[in-house]
């Protein structure tokens, strides 16, 4: 199993709406802050888990979903904000969802299918591969494709 990919496919996750929550000021994105605290090796280095999650943000940043000014050691990404590309991807609607109750507002209907509250109900939920499949809607370069069919059929 390649757990490292779903470990990555959380961080990406929360490391974005961490920022989707602060946007559009910029700041400090701390590894802890995402999979808690883990203590250093006994040469001080950080864990393999604390690295991996640090490679995910470093990676959303080489990919342009996010910038940032500078690392804070191992520690963080120090005044971190999402692109416009990040900030267009988290704001889409999840393909074919349809909200529960059509009575509610469309401004209400609107943030429910977006692609940061399905996450966030996700990464909330502890659901691994309901969050897998919405990192990898997040980062598929044409989101009104076909493939979705199967995923919207889950969120309905």
């Amino acid at each position: 199993m390649d757990l490292q990919i779903d470990d990555f496919y959380k961080d990406a996750a929360a490391g974005l709406l961490m920022l989707y929550q602060a946007f559009p000021r910029k700041v400090a994105l701390y590894v802890e802050d995402l999979i808690g605290r883990e203590e250093p090796d006994e040469f001080g280095l950080p864990t393999k888990r604390h690295q991996s999650c640090l490679g995910a943000l470093l990676w959303l940043a080489d990919e342009g979903y996010i910038r940032f000014d500078s690392t804070i050691q191992f520690q963080a990404l120090d005044q971190a904000v999402l692109t416009e590309k990040g900030f267009i991807r988290l704001t889409r609607a999840v393909p074919g969802y349809i909200a529960g109750d059509r009575s509610l507002p469309p401004s209400v209907l609107r943030i429910q299918a977006s692609l940061a509250h399905q996450l966030r109900d996700a990464l909330k939920g502890g659901h691994g591969e309901r969050i897998a499949q919405l990192a990898r809607l997040l980062f598929e370069n044409k989101p009104d494709s076909p493939s979705h069919s199967s995923l919207a059929a889950q969120t309905t």
